[in-house]
């Protein structure tokens, strides 16, 4: 049996060459997982860099197909399904990650700007936002949108959610015309998915806005009905938000993840109050989640031992030939620094986020 991963995917490498010592494992980059390299594997264990679909997997013997992400629009399901090849994503793995996110951007926007005539110093932010009236609209209320509607209500935010599939909340207008910040929790999906499999190794969202697409869900129509200089929040996927209309709009924004990445708009980057390399959910917890998922599915299938990796040890590369543990930044101001590093060089994109020192460590 072979195993084709990511090799930016922690914990895996080393949890199979220990567990499952019959199991061939080939570690590789995102952009060496080609037709050639996966023909004679039986799983791949990828991150959103890597597209599945028929031209990667064509003439395969690949039989699954894991992401190690929550997000799943690089993945052609439908082929997958057609092929009776099994694929997985990890909803909610990095759910308190992003969360921890968009509670670090509220705090660094509030610390910027005056909120009710006072200056939202990160001592007291949580005082001046009970004495405040902001609102903020949570589009999409799943494993993150959750946690970020609780979030915001222990920090005296009025909450609006929105959440179509889950019956839940007010309307999308409703929550243009009434917040003053207003963040996306849903995954990218530009038609109604068509799959019929139940299987919990299946990690399908339905969707349930716009009949059923999530593309361009703040879209020019939508900023045009927001309140004056509400903040827009996209941690979710690049094609959640309509960057153009974005850009042509008088509102503040903050972008983890963009359209087209790597290769971002300058002109985006340039008037975002805040930004960042898609990281936001890139927490230790998080992608130690994310791999024993994949590895609880792996063994699932192929009736494999369990292997539980809730003891091992962050290993993260420095970029050179040598491995350390690497402390992430998480001090307060990390997303400004973050931020200005993108600024200062957004070519770096990549590397940037290949490189990015895991928040928890």
């Amino acid at each position: 049996m072979k195993i084709v991963i990511d090799k930016n995917i922690p914990f895996l490498e080393e949890a199979v060459k220990r567990e499952w010592q019959e199991v061939e494992i080939c570690p590789m980059e995102s952009e060496e997982i080609t037709p050639s390299a996966v023909r004679d594997a039986d799983v791949l264990v990828v991150r959103t860099r890597t597209k599945i679909d028929e031209s990667l997997l064509a003439g395969s013997q690949v039989r699954m197909v894991c992401t190690a992400t929550i997000g799943f629009d690089h993945i052609d399901t439908a082929y997958c399904e057609a092929n009776h090849i099994q694929w997985m994503s990890c909803p909610g793995c990095n759910a308190q990650a992003v969360c921890d996110y968009i509670e670090e951007a509220l705090d660094e926007y509030l610390t910027a700007n005056f909120v009710s005539g006072l200056a939202a110093q990160r001592s007291c932010s949580e005082a001046v936002l009970q004495r405040s009236d902001l609102s903020i609209g949570v589009v999409g209320v799943g494993h993150v949108g959750s946690l970020v509607a609780q979030m915001a209500e222990r920090k005296g935010l009025k909450v609006l959610l929105n959440d179509p599939p889950k019956g839940i909340g007010v309307s999308l207008d409703f929550i243009a015309e009434n917040s003053d910040i207003i963040t996306f929790h849903v995954p990218l999906i530009k038609h109604k998915p068509q799959t019929t499999n139940s299987s919990p190794l299946y990690g399908v969202t339905e969707g349930g806005f716009k009949g059923g697409s999530t593309f361009h869900l703040c879209d020019e129509a939508f900023l045009r009905k927001c309140k004056p200089g509400a903040l827009i929040i996209n941690a979710a996927r690049g094609g959640v938000v309509d960057e153009q209309a974005l850009l042509a709009s008088e509102h503040p924004f903050i972008l983890d993840t963009w359209e087209n990445e790597p290769h971002i708009n300058l002109s985006v980057l340039d008037k975002a109050f805040l930004v960042s390399m898609h990281i936001a959910g890139y927490s230790v917890q998080g992608k130690r989640n994310a791999s024993q998922m994949c590895l609880d599915a792996i063994a699932e299938l192929f009736r494999l031992p369990k292997i539980d990796i809730s003891e091992y040890r962050y290993i993260a590369s420095t970029g050179t030939s040598s491995a350390s543990i690497q402390k992430g930044d998480s001090a307060p101001g990390w997303l400004s620094r973050i931020s200005d590093s993108l600024k200062k060089d957004p070519t770096a994109f990549e590397s940037l986020r290949r490189v990015y020192p895991l928040r928890g460590v």
